[in-house]
């Protein structure tokens, strides 16, 4: 098998399309919540503290000195990638626990028996039918 052949069949498996697409949407999904957290969910937090914007919330650790540019830790930026994580963690948690349940519910569908259909009914019937004819004809 040549090495072309090897990777198109390895790249057109089932899980290699699914994880890519995964990661794509995981991607697309963490930017929305980055702008759901800087955008909606910190300002009106900010406000509520004292008009703190996060991002700009830092410690100098040393001062700009002529061409030299201050020395800080951003912590503000660091609390807003904790709201990010959290909220992006919630909403995984969330999505894995609808699909357990949606697999839970198929795995107890799939487990109860299925009762014999009408026309095994009708059929059972009729043979119980015949046999009492049968047993009343014979003496």
């Amino acid at each position: 098998m040549s090495l072309i052949q090897e990777f198109k069949s390895f790249a057109m498996r089932g899980n290699v399309i699914d994880m890519a697409v995964g990661i794509i949407v995981g991607a697309a999904f963490g930017k929305v919540v980055s702008s759901f957290v800087d955008n909606i969910v910190m300002p009106p937090l900010g406000l509520l503290i004292g008009g703190v914007d996060f991002s700009d919330l830092a410690v100098v650790l040393r001062e700009a000195e002529g061409d030299l540019a201050a020395v800080t830790l951003g912590y503000g930026a660091f609390i807003q990638s904790i709201v990010d994580f959290l909220i992006i963690a919630a909403a995984i948690f969330v999505a894995i626990k609808v699909m357990n349940s949606l697999k839970r519910q198929e795995e107890a569908a799939a487990a109860e028996p299925a009762g014999p259909s009408t026309e095994e009914v009708l059929l059972t019937d009729i043979r119980d039918l015949l046999r009492q004819q049968v047993d009343k004809s014979q003496p």
